[in-house]
């Protein structure tokens, strides 16, 4: 007898020892067509294990968020079998699921999406032969017998320890792999390759070029088709190639990773500076700044220099060794020092836009996404320990409210202790504790991140949500009891006493660099009017009319706004046309009506043409639309 408990408390009870899939037809046949596999008291399994003792099973089906990867690995299997069909000579790797699909390293001839067509159609055979995944477990001389002509395989079977090694076989194909799999093929209802490049074989340059050749698979047509809609979105939206056509920033040998802002990035750069200064002078906050150059004793008090040296810069300074800073928070410490403080000073909300340096390796280096100079939005808050509560709180409804101004929606993680970390198992526990708390008043769901919490203190984590649904991790708030000990900071409290302050390092943006990033894929270049580069240009319909849309310009340049003149002599429709690709929010047509009548006829970047507009009317409702920080452009609408 094997009693089943299913994840509500339910037990049943089987004669015999049951497989996954027994236990799933016990309940329903239509929930066994749409079992990928099972959770065995914590464990992943192929539905074909058998279940010999009491347990706790959870059946996994194509709706749970585990089956999607199992499903592509499985189809990186068939995709290796397609392969091995195709190309004899072929000698596989590895082939892993990976976050948009699968892959596959084999040393193999080149390819080309050429040929995907014709691999495609070798995969989608096995597919409809729905070809059983059988599991096998293998001593480890059997599989060095099985693979004596696989010198990869062979490899990877030489460094695993004695003990269980599984295989999986469907049909003719037979690959070396833990699992666990789909029950067949069949389950594989749509897929795709994607693309190939060069790897090379444990990444190691001294070793064989390998052709690593991407897919994605679903369980359905439609997810598929929906996968394909969304990367060409993304595509379309790629900051490099915006950042490029809207001459907004750059980059160049002379500086890699370093980003270069042009003047019309400028603008977008000032705009999110001045907002984001609005809104800490609101809640109260104080800007400092301190330089990016200090001598390594500093590091050495920090911490840094142990726990985060392979990621900085050195030079030495009059024979004393220095680092550029890859964070503020040091100079921060020195700046508190500078004084005696009370505790009535605190909280105390010192916040700097800081240019750090940290060094990637060129390989991941990617756009604004991955640089190695950069500034950070940091604030440091120096507090009690009876203000926790309230100061995280403050930052996140502060961070809440700025996401909320790009239209930009948030999750939230709780990372905790690293195994590299300073400070004491109880500073670290208050810390943890006081985040949490800080995290239960706030009321929003979060979910905790083990062991991902900065090497001085565990952090609050905002994952902005995209126009695409993308989440990028940006805004971070860290509870650190350890520099303060380490910086000797004290106040002064009630009773004349020093006392060590809290302190809470947080970002908002992040990395500004990365954050500009994201919002320009996240508007797809068509920044909201307040951050737009040029927000109007007018048009003379004609050489004679350049002087009254000057005049025109002028006004509206005075009046705060950004505001060009094209006077080329171009089709109307294509300066039109020309504004529309540079993503300029208002165009103004002027014509001898508009001269003659002093109003002005306005086109929206979505298509919408106003005439007859008064300028006065104009200006008032297009300043108060940049004043609001509208997203939209609903700006004449009655």
């Amino acid at each position: 007898m094997v009693n089943i408990t299913f994840p509500d408390g339910n037990i049943k009870a089987f004669e015999n020892t049951p497989t996954g899939l027994d236990v799933a037809k016990s309940i329903s046949e239509g929930l066994a067509r749409n079992c990928v596999a099972m959770e065995l008291d914590s464990e992943l399994l192929d539905l074909s294990t058998k279940i010999t003792q009491d347990s706790l099973v959870r059946l996994i089906t194509t709706k749970d968020p585990e089956a999607l990867e199992i499903l592509r690995h499985s189809a990186a299997h068939v995709m290796a079998q397609a392969i091995l069909h195709l190309y004899k000579d072929a000698k596989l790797t590895i082939g892993p699921a990976v976050e948009d699909g699968f892959y596959y390293d084999i040393d193999m001839e080149p390819v080309s999406k050429d040929d995907f067509p014709k691999i495609e159609a070798e995969m989608k055979k096995a597919i409809k032969a729905k070809q059983p995944f059988e599991r096998k477990v293998v001593s480890k001389s059997e599989a060095l017998e099985f693979y004596k002509n696989e010198p990869y395989k062979l490899e990877m079977i030489s460094e695993l320890k004695e003990g269980t090694i599984s295989f999986y076989t469907h049909r003719d194909f037979t690959d070396l792999c833990l699992g666990p799999h789909l029950p067949h093929t069949g389950f594989i209802k749509a897929v795709k390759l994607m693309k190939v490049s060069g790897a090379y074989w444990r990444a190691d340059q001294t070793k064989a070029q390998l052709q690593r050749i991407y897919g994605a698979a679903f369980f359905t047509k439609k997810e598929l088709d929906e996968h394909l809609y969304f990367l060409e979105e993304a595509r379309k939206r790629n900051h490099r190639k915006i950042g490029i056509a809207l001459d907004l920033f750059s980059f160049h040998d002379e500086a890699p990773g370093m980003p270069f802002f042009h003047d019309k990035g400028m603008v977008v750069w000032n705009a999110l500076l001045n907002y984001w200064r609005e809104e800490h002078r609101a809640a109260g906050y104080v800007e400092t700044k301190t330089p990016i150059l200090l001598q390594r004793s500093l590091w050495e008090k920090s911490g840094h220099w142990d726990n985060y040296r392979e990621n900085m810069y050195f030079t030495t300074v009059d024979d004393i060794e220095n680092a550029i800073k890859p964070m503020n928070c040091p100079g921060g410490m020195l700046v508190y020092n500078t004084k005696r403080h009370s505790y009535k000073d605190l909280p105390i909300r010192a916040a700097e836009i800081g240019l750090v340096h940290r060094h990637e390796l060129s390989g991941v280096l990617s756009g604004l996404f991955r640089v190695r100079a950069f500034h950070q939005d940091d604030a440091h808050i120096f507090m009690t320990p009876d203000q926790i509560q309230d100061e995280i709180l403050g930052v996140l409804r502060l961070e809440e409210r700025i996401y909320k101004t790009f239209g930009l929606g948030f999750n939230l993680e709780l990372s905790t202790r690293p195994e590299k970390s300073i400070g004491t198992d109880e500073q670290w526990a208050v810390a943890t504790q006081g985040l949490e708390a800080a995290l239960e008043a706030y009321g929003k769901e979060y979910k905790i991140n083990e062991g991902d919490g900065a090497f001085y203190g565990p952090k609050i984590d905002f994952h902005i949500k995209d126009a695409l649904g993308r989440t990028w991790q940006c805004g971070t708030v860290q509870l650190d009891m350890s520099l303060p000990e380490r910086f000797d900071l004290f106040y002064i409290d009630k009773n004349n006493e020093k006392r060590r302050p809290i302190m809470i390092h947080r970002t908002v943006y992040g990395s500004i660099e990365r954050f500009f990033g994201i919002l320009t894929e996240h508007f797809a270049g068509k920044f909201p009017l307040w951050m737009a580069p040029i927000q109007t240009v007018i048009l003379p319909i004609n050489d004679d009319l350049v002087p009254y849309a000057n005049d025109v310009k002028i006004k509206l340049v005075d009046s705060g706004l950004r505001a060009e003149v094209d006077s080329r002599t171009e089709s109307l429709n294509k300066k039109v046309r020309d504004a529309q690709l540079s993503n300029i929010p208002l165009i103004l047509t002027i014509g001898n009506k508009e001269k003659e009548s002093g109003n002005l006829s306005v086109r929206t970047l979505d298509g919408k043409v106003r005439f007859g507009i008064p300028h006065e009317d104009f200006l008032n409702r297009v300043l108060s639309h940049i004043k609001e920080r509208k997203l939209d452009l609903e700006i004449f609408s009655e």
